[in-house]
């Protein structure tokens, strides 16, 4: 049975069809109401939303299947990203959908705001010549205010620019060079910005630190006669403090896309001659609709049958290329945490330590360190874990994660060492794969090295190094009718001239541990002995 995938809200034909061709079951749910949407989540995989649906943490918690949601734009807003992550959902949007559509009704907005057209216009249809009424004012030669010059803003400076405009921007995680390479004055605060600016148009991002960013305080150090937009969010400006700018005057005009709760009939400002107001139309055109419900498809495809999800605002965008490289890495990295933890058998995991070494570690290896987390808790946590909510996990139950890199690696090309920290210690396994079909091989654990294809059944033997201990192994294995594959044994010197030497088994069967310790505690030379399933 194919996937099923929730489209909850209208989205372009050319993303349905996408859906069709990846061979998903589609459900269309645009016309649901809340409590049939709440009832009926629980069969779904992939979820397909707009802005109106209301992802939150209670309708997550219905959703047992469910494995992506993918917002049909740029924002989040409406989705709870840490409730998803942490059932282990991926959450995705489409970034760069609308940012020209944002843009240019953010012109439109100007345009309007400076020659006062719809209230021209709503005069004139009434029956009223008013031209003196409607004066306007040129944009050749004022100063534009970008607030965040992010995509969005950086589209509108370049169309300001275009009109004859002067224009400041303010952001402080920006470089310098794109400033100068667009022809607008950096601002190091946004109160320089203020000081030069006969409109301000808002584009910083939705966070707590932002939110209230245009309060009287802001207003206060405008210019007199100031000219607002805001086709961002509508928590960026506090609508009180908006209100009594417009009616002292500091600010001659606004023009408003977006409001703090939305939809929004009776805001206090609708009504004002010198307000505009739209109802958050920035993304609302055809060919941005068609591109988000497209971008969004595209992710929800990727999640449900193996792709990269390549705008997953809760896990790490890794590069095309560097997945390609690291992909073969994967599954070793999940034996490696599995077999380190397991050979640790420590009361509790306070670090887990991830060293990448040779060529891969020109790559971003942060997938190497997930998989790694994946082999350390999968099957040791309530909840289920996967690439998307590891390291939450990992961080919730206190434990460390570490990333080393270098690109040298003695011995083998690339090599992989993973460490796990507890109270009684340390113990580090190393592996890296081998030949065209990438092959898993284990390299180093309990401080001796070998060279072992990893296989899904392993047994290790710690043990003071004589001869015969290799056939007594195997004598007692063959006795019960388990299969050796292959084995290695790796030696060192310790406790003086005595050696001590670590064994490690491949078998066709899982090893019952019980067995293990009957043949560990049948001579005094076996130090220790472990079996572990790496399926």
């Amino acid at each position: 049975m194919s996937e099923r995938v929730l489209v909850a809200e209208a989205v372009g034909e050319s993303g349905l069809e996408l859906l069709k061709v990846a061979g998903l079951e589609i459900e269309l749910g645009s016309d649901w109401s809340r409590r049939e949407l709440e009832e009926r989540i629980g069969d779904y995989s992939g979820l397909l939303v707009r802005s109106a649906t209301q992802v939150d943490a209670p309708l997550i918690a219905r959703a047992e299947k469910l494995r992506v949601i993918a917002r049909a734009g740029v924002g989040i807003d409406n989705i709870d990203v840490a409730a998803a992550t942490k059932r282990g959902i991926i959450v995705a949007n489409a970034p760069r959908s609308n940012i020209v559509t944002a843009a240019e009704h953010t012109m439109a907005l100007l345009l309007a705001l400076a020659r006062n057209i719809p209230q021209a216009h709503g005069a004139l249809i009434a029956g009223r010549w008013e031209r003196k009424n409607f004066t306007g004012t040129e944009l050749m030669d004022k100063t534009l205010g970008v607030l965040g010059f992010g995509r969005i803003g950086q589209l509108v400076a370049a169309r300001a620019r275009a009109f004859g405009m002067n224009v400041v921007a303010y952001d402080p995680y920006v470089a310098s060079e794109l400033y100068e390479n667009a022809g607008v004055v950096k601002c190091d605060t946004s109160d320089a910005l203020y000081a030069q600016a006969d409109f301000v148009t808002v584009h910083l991002p939705n966070t707590p630190e932002t939110n209230g960013w245009l309060d009287a305080a802001a207003f206060s150090k405008m210019r007199d006669g100031v000219r607002i937009l805001n086709v961002a969010r509508g928590s960026l400006i506090v609508d009180d403090d908006l209100k009594a700018a417009l009616d002292g005057g500091k600010v001659a005009g606004a023009a408003l896309d977006v409001f703090r709760s939305e939809p929004m009939t009776d805001h206090p400002l609708f009504g004002y001659p010198n307000v505009i107001v739209t109802p958050h139309l920035g993304a609302s055109t055809t060919e941005a609709t068609d591109r988000a419900g497209y971008q969004a498809v595209e992710q929800i495809v990727a999640a449900l049958l193996g792709g990269s999800v390549t705008t997953a605002v809760n896990a790490a965008t890794i590069k095309p290329e560097d997945m390609e490289e690291l992909g073969p890495f994967l599954p070793l990295c999940r034996h490696l945490g599995r077999l380190a933890t397991q050979l640790a058998l420590c009361g509790s995991i306070d670090a887990i330590e991830v060293e990448c070494l040779g060529r891969i570690a020109e790559r971003d290896t942060r997938p190497l360190v997930t998989a790694v987390l994946l082999g350390v808790l999968q099957g040791r946590t309530e909840e289920p874990i996967n690439e998307v909510n590891a390291h939450a996990i990992a961080d919730e139950r206190g434990i460390r994660v570490s990333e080393t890199s270098s690109t040298t690696a003695h011995d083998f090309t690339d090599l992989v060492r993973v460490s796990v920290v507890c109270g009684s210690g340390t113990n580090t396994v190393a592996g890296t794969t081998i030949g065209n079909r990438n092959r898993p091989h284990l390299l180093q654990a309990w401080g001796q090295r070998f060279n072992l294809q990893i296989e899904p059944y392993l047994t290790l033997f710690r043990y003071r190094d004589r001869p015969g201990v290799i056939g007594r192994v195997g004598t007692f294995f063959g006795e019960r009718g388990l299969n050796i594959g292959s084995a290695a044994v790796g030696h060192s010197p310790a406790d003086g001239d005595e050696e001590h030497a670590v064994m490690i088994l491949t078998t066709d069967a899982e090893v019952p541990q019980s067995l293990i310790d009957e043949l560990v505690e049948s001579a005094d030379f076996f130090l220790d002995g472990r079996t572990v399933a790496l399926r």
